[in-house]
């Protein structure tokens, strides 16, 4: 009785460990026995954390390029207009500097990725102006201003050095090739290029066309010392012979910092408006370049990595408004057909705080620690990242920002539904996923009748 009773609990657990038998087709066909069953609870981690993050980034994605396609359409029917021969394309200006903290490989990188895309889809050509340095781009900015006063008639005893873009002009001008008609404008990315861009605005336009006069320093006389022979050592050097000095190769120098500031924003009220200034200038649009440093701060960072198609149709709206060019209102004027709840549309208050001082004011957050703290070695250098915009109203009046109108806002909306394609040229709907399957495996060519029914028989059309 005790080995009856003994052997049932170990038949029972025989049977139960026993492999379930293999599927003759599968073993006829030289498969493996598979057994299916769920993973283990760390297996279910890793996957779920994995998985999620794979999917994330893929909807991400694939949102961010539908965005930047919609903007691209909105433009499009740009290029597929038809230009004189005597014409050349309508040119942007963009404005772009290194992030504090970093170097300018990043702000090419933003400009290839959002802005540039939009300008190629629309054939509008562009100049870049650059800044490594903080203080490179106004100091650019500037002079190129002071470069059109001259052209315009104003005195000055600077002559200037005749580049590769005035010698093209020349030739251009003298075959009787001229500019598109229409409004220009400038692009600028990121709230520490606005900055350098309002700084060399008003330098410019406000500051002296010469450059000012640098204070005379005494010349410092230096005595040669002639050095003490040595006891004991005949070779040493002596007055009577003196040693044959060899020639020291010339280093390259290091590059220079940024020109100095010809004014300082206290005496922009002093100054006296050019007579070449025109009544109001080209139309602005600051661009968002979001960026943001630091190992503490990676869970915001993977936030923005996996959120990219918000900063495209941000920055996109704000490209396609600067090529457009079709609406376009100073900072400091409130419009009816802008929304008063709109961050975008500041009235300046009673205290004098315009518009222009609120752009992308919010990236000041994260920039590098370093930018704010005060320089121990330079105490009176001005700094354009770390001091506040300050604006003349005579500037400031001048100014525009560009805006998409009410219809492109809906024709951009109607792109993005698949209705609208180009100006004038209208599609159908865009077909689904599932309908694409199946016309890609050969269930007809019709959606309509695909999702419907299949077609049986032989794919190439002939009979069974």
């Amino acid at each position: 009785m005790a080995d009856s009773s003994s052997s049932a609990p170990a038949s029972g657990e025989a049977a139960k460990t026993a492999p379930k038998p293999q599927n003759p087709a599968m073993r006829m066909m030289g498969l493996p026995n598979f057994r299916f069953k769920l993973p283990s609870r760390n297996w279910m981690i890793f996957l779920s954390i994995t998985g999620s993050f794979t999917a994330a980034l893929v909807y991400d994605r694939r949102e961010k390029r539908r965005a930047q396609q919609k903007w691209c359409d909105l433009v499009a029917h740009l290029s597929k207009e038809s230009l004189p021969i005597e014409e050349t394309r309508r040119k942007l200006t963009v404005f772009l500097a290194a992030p504090p903290g970093d170097g300018l490989r990043n702000a090419r990188d933003h400009f290839k990725e959002y802005v540039k895309p939009i300008l190629v889809a629309a054939a509008l050509d562009y100049n870049v102006i650059e800044g490594r340095r903080e203080g490179d781009v106004r100091a650019a900015y500037a002079e190129h201003i002071r470069k059109q006063r001259r052209r315009a008639g104003e005195a000055s005893t600077v002559v200037e050095e005749t580049t590769k873009e005035d010698i093209v002009a020349e030739a251009r001008k003298s075959i009787g090739v001229r500019d598109e008609p229409g409004p220009k404008g400038d692009l600028v990315i990121g709230r520490h290029t606005w900055k350098e861009y309002i700084r060399g605005l008003h330098e410019g336009w406000l500051g002296p066309i010469d450059p000012p006069p640098v204070p005379e320093e005494p010349p410092v006389v230096e005595v040669p010392e002639v050095p003490a022979p040595a006891e004991g050592n005949a070779d040493a050097p002596s007055p009577d012979k003196p040693e044959e000095k060899k020639e020291e190769e010339k280093k390259p120098e290091k590059p220079k910092g940024p020109t100095p500031a010809y004014i300082t924003p206290v005496d922009y009220s002093s100054q006296s408006l050019p007579p070449s200034i025109p009544q109001t200038l080209d139309g602005s649009t600051p661009i968002s370049f979001p960026h943001l440093l630091g190992f503490l701060n990676t869970p915001i960072r993977i936030y923005r990595y996996l959120n990219q198609r918000y900063v495209a149709d941000s920055v996109g709206r704000d490209v396609a408004a600067a090529v457009l060019a079709s609406y376009v209102r100073p900072y400091s004027e409130f419009e009816s057909s802008i929304d008063p709840n709109d961050s975008n549309a500041i009235q300046p208050s009673a205290t004098g705080v315009y518009e222009q001082q609120t752009q992308l004011e919010h990236e000041e957050k994260d920039w590098h620690k370093s930018v704010h703290k005060p320089d121990e070695t330079n105490p009176e250098r001005e700094r354009e990242w770390a001091s506040d915009i300050v604006l003349d109203p005579r500037i400031a009046s001048r100014m525009q920002r560009y805006f998409l109108s009410s219809e492109e806002e809906a024709r951009a909306q109607r792109i993005d539904q698949g209705i609208e394609y180009i100006l004038g040229e209208e599609r159908p709907p865009t077909v689904p996923f599932w309908q694409r399957m199946w016309i890609k495996y050969g269930y007809g060519e019709d959606p309509e009748l695909a999702g419907k029914k299949p077609i049986l028989g032989n794919i190439d059309g002939e009979d069974a």
